[in-house]
This record gives C-alpha cells, sequence and structure tokens, in this order.
C-alpha cells in the first residue's frame, strides 16, 4: 500500500470518529486517487458520501470495495444496510446472502438480514432471523430491538416490550438522582423520577402513564420532559412536579425510570393500554386567546403535513408539498388551519387556502390551546396527532405503507391507544398519497354534512 493512501485512509479514520465527515470524505478521496486498490478506503468513502445523499456515487465506491475484496463480511453488511435504504431490497438481500455463506455465526448477519426482511414485508422471515441472531448471541442489541418492533406490530406487547428493554437510548437518571432505576417493584410510599426519551409524539403518547404511578402507590412522581412540553404536561393528572430539560429537579427521589419502560413495568397488553381520553387538557384562558384569533365561519380543520425531518423514515410518513392536499379544499365549508412549524419551499403558492398564526406559537400548550378550538385534526405521523387524540379531538392520521410505525398496529382503522378518536387511513401502495387524500376528502365532505344537520337541529 502507498505510505500516503494508508496515512490519508487513517486520517480519514480519525475524522469519522470525532464526526468530521467533510474532512473524512477529503482523506478518503484522495486515497483512493492515489492508490486506486484500497478497498477499505472505498468503502469508507462509500458510506460518507452515502451520508451526503450522493447514492449514485455511493454504490460504485461500495461495488468498487467488493470487487476487491469480496471477502470482507463487515463490508458486505454495510453496503447491504445502504441498498436497504436506496428500497434495493433484492440486491441487499443477495449481498447479506454473502455475509451468510462467508460468516454464518455472526449474529450481525442475521439481523441485518431481519431489518431487510421487516423493510419487505416478510415478517415471519424477519422474525426467524432475529432470533437466529439471538440464539448466536443472547445479548445481541440490535436483534432484540428488530424482534422488538416486530412483535409489537402484531400487538404482542408481553414479548415486545421485553425486548425493547434493550434498548440503549433509555434516559439515564443516575447522576440527578440517589435512588436506584426502578425496576417493576412496589412503588407504595416511594417518589420517582420519569425520564425522557425519543421524540415529542413518544412523549405526549406515552406522559398517561406518568399518572399510573400513583395509582400503584407512589407518594411523588416527577415528569422530565423538553421544555415545549412542560406547561403542556402541567395538566396531566396524578404528577406532582413536571420538570423541563432547563430545570433544576428539586427534592430527594427514591427511585427513577424512563418513559418508555412504564408499559414494560406496569405490564401493558394490548385490552389493557391505559386509554382514557382527554389526558391532556388546555387551560380556558388559552383556548379562549388562540380561538379570538381563528376564523368564525365554516369548520376548523387543522393541518399537518409533515413530521421532523431528520426522522430516519421521514422521506415516507411526510407529504412532500401541501399541494398535494389540494382535492381537500373541495370538501365543502371547510377553514384550513395550519398545525405546520416548518414549512418549507415545496409549500410555497399552494392551492389550498390556509389560515396560519403557527408563527406565534411557542409551545405546545400553544398548540393544544389551537386544537381545543378546532372541529378536526388532518395530520401525518407525527406530534401533533399525538397531541389532538391527547385532547379527545377527533383526528385522521395519513400513514405510509413502508414501514408504518409499531404503534399503529397493522391493518387498523382504528388506534386503541386513541379510542374513539383517532381514525387511521394508510397508503395502499408505497407513496400514494394520492389514494389517501381522496379517501378523507370523502369522509371530510360527510363530516361537514355530518356537522350541518346538527347545527340545525
Amino acid at each position: 500500500m502507498d505510505p500516503d493512501a494508508e496515512r490519508l485512509f487513517h486520517e480519514g479514520n480519525a475524522h469519522l470518529q470525532a464526526h468530521d465527515h467533510g474532512r473524512a470524505e477529503a482523506c478518503f478521496r484522495q486515497a483512493v486517487t492515489i492508490e486506486p486498490l484500497l478497498a477499505e478506503a472505498h468503502a469508507n468513502l462509500g458510506w460518507v458520501v452515502a451520508r451526503g445523499g450522493e447514492a449514485d456515487l455511493a454504490g460504485s465506491h461500495y461495488q468498487r470495495a467488493l470487487a476487491l475484496s469480496s471477502g470482507d463480511v463487515q463490508l458486505r453488511l454495510n453496503y447491504g444496510a445502504f441498498l436497504a435504504r436506496m428500497k434495493r431490497y433484492e440486491a441487499a438481500e443477495r449481498v447479506y446472502f454473502g455475509a451468510v455463506d462467508l460468516d454464518p455465526v455472526r449474529p450481525q448477519v442475521w439481523s441485518n438480514l431481519a431489518a431487510l426482511y421487516a423493510q419487505m414485508e416478510r415478517f415471519e422471515e424477519a422474525e426467524d432471523c432475529c432470533r437466529k441472531s439471538l440464539s448466536l448471541d443472547p445479548g445481541y442489541v440490535k436483534a432484540h430491538i428488530n424482534l422488538a418492533f416486530l412483535c409489537l406490530r402484531r400487538g404482542l406487547f408481553g414479548e415486545g416490550l421485553a425486548h425493547y428493554e434493550w434498548r440503549p437510548w433509555q434516559a439515564d437518571l443516575s447522576k440527578h438522582v440517589a435512588g436506584p432505576r426502578w425496576a417493576g417493584e412496589s412503588l407504595i410510599g416511594k417518589s420517582i423520577v420519569v425520564g425522557h426519551e425519543a421524540g415529542h409524539g413518544d412523549a405526549i403518547q406515552f406522559s398517561r402513564y406518568a399518572g399510573l404511578l400513583k395509582q400503584r402507590g407512589a407518594s411523588r412522581v416527577a415528569l422530565v420532559c423538553p421544555q415545549a412540553l412542560r406547561d403542556l404536561f402541567a395538566s396531566l393528572d396524578g404528577v406532582d412536579a413536571v420538570v423541563g430539560f432547563d430545570d433544576a429537579l428539586a427534592g430527594d427521589w427514591d427511585v427513577w425510570t424512563s418513559l418508555m419502560s412504564l408499559p414494560f413495568h406496569l405490564q401493558t397488553r394490548l385490552d389493557t393500554i391505559p386509554a382514557t381520553l382527554p389526558y391532556l387538557r388546555s387551560r380556558p384562558d388559552q383556548i379562549a386567546r388562540w380561538g379570538a384569533r381563528l376564523p368564525s365561519a365554516g369548520a376548523r380543520v387543522g393541518l399537518a403535513w409533515r413530521g421532523n425531518a431528520t426522522f430516519e423514515n421521514d422521506a415516507d410518513r411526510s407529504i412532500p408539498s401541501l399541494d398535494d392536499l389540494r382535492p381537500l379544499g373541495r370538501a365543502g365549508d371547510v377553514r384550513f388551519i395550519s398545525l405546520q412549524l416548518a414549512r418549507r419551499a415545496a409549500d410555497k403558492g399552494a392551492a389550498l387556502d390556509l389560515f396560519d398564526i403557527t408563527a406565534d406559537i411557542e409551545s405546545f400548550a400553544d398548540t393544544a390551546a389551537i386544537i381545543s378550538n378546532l372541529d378536526l385534526v388532518i395530520s401525518v405521523d407525527t406530534a401533533v396527532a399525538h397531541l389532538a387524540a391527547a385532547l379527545g379531538k377527533p383526528c385522521w392520521v395519513m400513514l405510509p405503507r413502508h414501514m408504518t410505525d409499531w404503534r399503529w398496529l397493522s391493518g387498523r382503522t382504528d388506534s386503541p391507544w386513541y379510542p374513539g378518536s383517532m381514525r387511521l387511513f394508510r397508503q395502499p401502495r408505497d407513496g400514494d398519497w394520492a389514494t389517501v387524500v381522496a379517501a378523507i376528502g370523502a369522509e371530510l365532505t360527510t363530516f361537514l354534512l355530518e356537522r350541518s344537520a346538527d347545527a340545525g337541529n
């Protein structure tokens, strides 16, 4: 190996470890220019440029690396994962099969293959691969997480939640609470702090559990959350303190836990989901203040068509443009109220008439007050949907076909998490939002007619 190419390769790896992807890419590019046969540099360059969105270039570097080093199992795992992200499933499967042939006892190989089969909706094969991975390494975390999602999507909460406890991103309050992590033992007479994890939508959905701890005998309950949720969560029953990320956790506490561990410790099953609605509420003064700013004529329907762009499946769950919702404007006497905080260039000049005061929203308490003044919310799978349903507001959720989140289960048009409040509208094919919007448009017409009839009576 050319010494300069070797030096650049190692420098690139150091930049990767420091998350300096720009410098890493520059080093790897120079390395393969000097030494075109350096498979490792091609492989790492493929990974870096794929992360930057250059799929074709990434693919060519991965293929070059594989041609130079066909026996590298980790390279096959990385290349297969890249192909799966590109939805080139059959090609990814072939690459993974090559990894199986090279090292059939490596648990990562079977776990990656399980994730691929889940994307391909070959769920039984995915489950078999997860169990194969865990038979080789009972502590392999990714296989536990993959199996958790497969079980939860089927409503098998007992096994699914147990596997989900292996997730490495749980909240860790050990530096803030002297007591130990709660392991599900009796809480009678004990105080407990519930730490935040995951996104805003997860926090809204699972905040319902904090109040249940009081029913289990907890003397005090504190809930840690992002600042944007603090005022909203003050309305939760059974919670003594809501602590924002910027706030100090005052007082002594006996135990702590992570928010998403509560369903496991409280032994939630599909038929025991705590689903009393509403469990979040807006203050009357906030409802009145925001209501005075909303249109008075027509039905008020809130819209959210896009989620957090950093979410791994956002390209599938978000609607590309507000214009895709234009057919809803033909439903009848309705005023659409924007609940979309992040607007993009694709939304400019959209034909759908939209009333927008989101620039003045400062927290989820404001959004909740706006929603409390609406007749209906229509949303993609994002925090707005959870918020509307938690408030007891009718909410229609538009779901992608590809990698639908486990919490919506499989094939259902309702949600046991939000009974009587939420309806689910699923894509029949990948990317087919037109069919979803058409179905919602028809239902919206009926909704408006029934509303008009009720007003007449």
